[in-house]
């Protein structure tokens, strides 16, 4: 019997026990639905915090005070930063493009008899460019306004309507600590950031932040909560990281330990990639067991039917047919079961990464090398499965089959 032969009869036997056929093929159907789900919902959380880190800006540095060990606890951290270690970067660090000091704090701000308490950033007019922001209206923060420490303030376009609804917000005052503010411009949207929502903040300039309404000074300088560093090109980013940490050790005075800590953009992304990539692969890992539970359901129907078609097997062979051609049989049926069970799992699957991606903020999607190894593993499985009850049923005799029947 020839391979086609082979193929139409095990494909006719299927067909002819419709409810068996899909009751065995279901755990395939379920395992390849979860691997390939998985592996799309962990290729749409890893292009997510992609997204994130690159919302931030390009070919960042971040400059934050305290030692690298201290930032495991930051309730102890230290202010160690100040504005004028801003000005020496961008002056004395000739890979770097622009320099953002920002001294951030959280305080209640008040309009008529709305009230709301979110992040307020001092700011110097280069935070636009080194974080990517955009003005929607109005105008930003300038360099008179922190020669002056001017009583302004541009607002998040959230906190803009939670203020003033369909009000035109520019040229009105607001309140923040006794101290009035007047809007001079709202910001274009930005969304949310590793659980921030950059609409939802409020802009003063530095200067203003620190003398009138946070007090934040020192013998030392105006100190800042952290600095952005943009650096020219990517390739210059290892070797602005070393030169900033050298000038501020000598500006700081340090001998020991380090009492800031500088980060790479880049480093964020790799780590954050690495923790989403970890998680993706346990997740699949553990979706993949569906699969080996769908081969042993395979096994056990393939078990069954080869003694509900004993007399069938002891037929064919009395009229000739070989082990081999029983075999074979067997083989292309579970064969065929794995890998029609895969096909429809991958459809499901993929679906329902579509529908995910449709519902959440993920990009998700799936690569067709993902469908193509779920699916061959599915049909090896059939493959490995499928030789125990295949091997029975070849190796049944004849005389006993028809006696048995």
């Amino acid at each position: 019997m020839d391979f086609v032969e082979s193929v139409r009869m095990a494909g006719q036997t299927l067909v002819a026990n419709k409810m068996r056929s899909s009751l065995t093929m279901l755990g395939i159907v379920i395992g390849n639905a979860s691997v390939i789900a998985m592996l799309g919902l962990g290729e749409g959380a890893q292009r997510f915090v992609e997204g994130q880190v690159n919302s931030l800006g390009t070919n960042l540095l971040f400059i934050i005070p305290g030692s690298p060990k201290a930032q495991t606890k930051p309730i102890f951290r230290q202010e160690t930063l100040v504005l004028g270690d801003a000005v020496a970067i961008a002056s004395q660090v000739p890979s770097v493009r622009e320099v953002a000091p920002q001294l951030t704090g959280q305080e209640r701000i008040t309009y008529r008899n709305k009230n709301y308490s979110p992040l307020i950033f001092g700011v110097t007019p280069a935070f636009l460019s080194v974080r990517k922001f955009d003005v929607g209206q109005g105008r930003f923060i300038t360099d008179l306004d922190l020669k002056r420490n001017q009583q302004v303030v541009a607002l998040g376009t959230d906190l803009a309507k939670k203020l003033f609804g369909e009000e035109n917000p520019i040229g009105k005052s607001i309140r923040v600590k006794n101290v009035s503010l007047q809007v001079i411009g709202v910001m274009q949207p930005k969304g949310t950031t590793f659980g921030f929502n950059l609409d939802e903040t409020a802009f003063v300039p530095l200067t203003t932040m620190a003398n009138r309404i946070l007090g934040r000074t020192s013998p030392y300088g105006m100190k800042v909560s952290y600095i952005s560093v943009s650096v020219r090109d990517e390739a210059s980013m290892k070797a602005a990281e070393f030169q900033i940490a050298n000038l501020l050790r000598l500006r700081h005075k340090i001998t020991n330990e380090d009492d800031f800590t500088v980060r790479n953009q880049k480093d964020l992304q790799k780590t954050m990639g690495a923790i989403t990539g970890a998680l993706t692969a346990m997740l699949a890992a553990i979706a993949a067991i569906s699969l080996l539970v769908g081969g042993i359901g395979i096994m056990n129907i393939m078990l069954v039917s080869v003694t509900e078609r004993t007399k069938e097997i002891g037929l064919r062979k009395a009229i000739g047919a070989s082990e081999q051609d029983i075999l074979m049989q067997f083989m292309i049926e579970a064969v065929i079961l794995s890998i029609a069970g895969g096909l429809i799992g991958t459809g499901i699957g993929v679906g329902g990464v579509l529908l995910a991606g449709k519902l959440t903020n993920f990009q998700t999607g799936i690569s067709p090398v993902a469908i193509m190894l779920a699916t061959g593993v599915s049909g090896g499985i059939g493959l490995f499965f499928g030789v125990v009850p295949a091997r029975r049923a070849a190796q049944l005799d004849p005389i006993v089959a028809l006696r048995s029947a």
